[in-house]
């Protein structure tokens, strides 16, 4: 993990937001805190990732600790997972090959309606508003 999706325009713009906040003498020092901040932040990850993975027996990733991601690794089989899917796949192909006609249904609805609509007519030419000069006097 680094800063390779950060471009050029971001990193110019998080130096000056940092200038903006810390002022030029204390944002060398708050930079300095904020790394050695990440750096204690992924060692206790590590630290925490390597002690589950030796009470669970099994080699397990920071990635791995998403509950959903954990439980389909290292909880489910591939079987109970299989199982646990097959109801509801057969409602989501149902639900996808309505919307699929649905929406080759109004594609050719539009498709019929653009070929046999009518030119707009014309314009009619709106009404002009009559100017009248306001004065202080018509007010009081």
């Amino acid at each position: 993990m680094g800063l390779e999706n950060i471009g050029g325009w971001e990193l110019l713009l998080m130096i000056l937001v940092g200038l903006f906040i810390f002022g030029p003498d204390k944002l060398p020092k708050a930079i300095s805190d904020g790394v050695q901040m990440l750096r204690q932040l992924r060692q206790m990850a590590r630290n925490a990732t390597g002690d589950l993975s030796r009470e669970l027996g099994t080699d397990i990733q920071l990635e791995d600790l998403h509950p959903k991601t954990f439980l389909r690794k290292h909880v489910l089989s591939e079987e109970d997972e299989a199982a646990l899917r097959k109801p509801l796949q057969g409602i989501y192909d149902d639900l996808r090959g309505t919307a699929d006609s649905v929406k080759s249904d109004l594609g050719a609805t539009a498709t019929a309606l653009d070929v046999h609509a009518p030119d707009p007519p014309a314009a009619a030419e709106p009404k002009r508003a009559v100017a009248r000069d306001y004065s202080y006097d018509d007010a009081t």
